[in-house]
């Protein structure tokens, strides 16, 4: 986890990788020894040149507490920390869900026990247009049919009532690309 290694799959370091860190492990900042949960309950939102773990990797941290939530973010980071560069490692959520729903929560990737890569793209790929499909059926289903509480939401506030076409419709898309 050096800085160089969260550099990999950057373009000249522009939206360098973060990753998220568990709460029990070691820092050293100078004299000091904390674990990452220590830090992240001391009440400081940032650490710069960070050590981290037995090797003392040197690395930035950043930690956000939501109040919706027990747990804070405890984010490592190349860049210099701060409330926005910590708040980046969300755009993870997008893919995340997906990887999931790959593995445990359905389709079962790992079961398959593929080896070969051009079987396993093309699983892939059949894979990601079910999840597509399946995806905006449900969002156009939820268009013809909401539930008790959407269908007072919709009589509350109209302007945020979705569309009754399919999201991927024609009409959405030549709705978007004009």
């Amino acid at each position: 986890m050096t800085t160089a290694a969260f550099q990999i799959g950057c373009v000249d370091g522009a939206n360098p990788d973060r990753t998220r860190l568990k709460g029990n492990l070691t820092t050293h900042k100078g004299s000091l020894k904390a674990t990452t949960g220590e830090l992240a309950n001391s009440g400081a939102h940032y650490f710069d040149n960070v050590a981290l773990t037995g090797k003392r990797v040197s690395t930035n941290i950043g930690i956000i507490r939501d109040p919706g939530h027990t747990e804070p973010w405890i984010i490592a980071m190349s860049v210099k920390p701060g409330y926005l560069s910590t708040l980046e490692y969300s755009t993870r959520w997008g893919i995340e869900p997906m990887f999931s729903d790959f593995k445990s929560r359905g389709f079962g990737l790992q079961e398959t026990q593929i080896q070969c890569p051009n079987r396993l793209g093309r699983l892939i790929l059949v894979m990601s247009l079910a999840l597509y499909w399946a995806v905006s059926a449900g969002m156009w289903d939820a268009t013809l049919n909401p539930t008790p509480s959407e269908k007072k939401d919709t009589i509350n506030n109209p302007g945020k009532s979705p569309g009754g076409s399919s999201p991927g419709s024609s009409e959405n898309s030549e709705k978007l690309s004009s």
